[in-house]
């Protein structure tokens, strides 16, 4: 049996899968997308993100057309399918083809400088232009490696999108949800805003609707920023995409 336990204290969280042998494999997938909800160290700043309301299945009225291609809800489709493509093919891609794989993907279908921005918070305006580039690219590379490297197995994993609904500030929530393929099932919601060009990108992933990898980023980055500057960040996401391109990655969310 799989859970989620979520340790808090003095504003942090901690994640933890438990889960038995038989589920491992299956987990894997979901323990690549929690790991996306931090930088490093196992202490997580707490998300504000209020839960997510109980999700039943499309609707006729909910249901994007075959025509509107570019729905919140079809671009939240073309990511899953592209994870499961990876997946399935992933002993033979190895970790520089599952990241050359998926590195097109993440960046039509993620806002990356949206994201990097709102990542650093009040921090970005102090950053000149040049090292703004640097962390594009960077954070670009870091959230492609965390697909990469954590998602390399697949034992009947699928995923199933659910709803979407309006949010605050112009953007639209898709709930979904991946079955692990052993019976245990893992809500994961997204966050998309539009991209200007009658399109959607997703610029937030939420653990079990509660967990918000964009505020915990916030956190994390902000902080390490404020205690040893902006080149801290810089290496520390460098050591941290060699780790999952060397395969040096946890079961622990971190």
């Amino acid at each position: 049996m799989a859970t989620l336990s979520i340790h808090r204290g003095r504003n942090q969280v901690n994640l933890r899968l438990n889960r038995s042998s038989s589920t491992r494999s299956g987990l894997r997938a979901a323990i690549g997308v929690a790991a996306l909800l931090s930088l490093a160290g196992p202490k997580l700043a707490l998300s504000e993100t209020p839960g997510t309301p109980e999700a039943g299945p499309l609707t006729a009225e909910s249901s994007p057309t075959e025509a509107e291609s570019g729905t919140p809800s079809k671009v939240v489709d073309k990511l899953h399918e592209n994870l499961i493509s990876v997946m399935k093919d992933s002993k033979t891609l190895g970790y520089d083809g599952r990241f050359a794989q998926l590195e097109p993907v993440i960046g039509e279908l993620f806002d990356i400088p949206f994201m990097a921005e709102k990542s650093v918070g009040r921090y970005w305006k102090t950053v000149d232009e040049e090292n703004r580039s640097r962390l594009l690219t960077k954070f670009g590379q870091f959230t492609v490696a965390n697909y990469a490297g954590r998602f390399t197995d697949y034992s009947g994993q699928s995923f199933e999108t659910l709803k979407e609904e309006a949010s605050k500030h112009g953007t639209v929530m898709v709930y979904s949800r991946l079955d692990t393929g052993n019976g245990e099932t893992i809500q994961l919601n997204y966050r998309l805003r539009p991209d200007g060009n009658n399109g959607w990108k997703i610029i937030d992933v939420l653990l079990n609707g509660t967990v918000s990898e964009l505020a915990l980023r916030r956190s994390e980055y902000s902080s390490l920023i404020q205690r040893e500057g902006f080149a801290a960040l810089m290496t520390a996401l460098n050591e941290r995409i060699d780790d999952l391109a060397g395969g040096k990655v946890t079961d622990q969310a971190s």
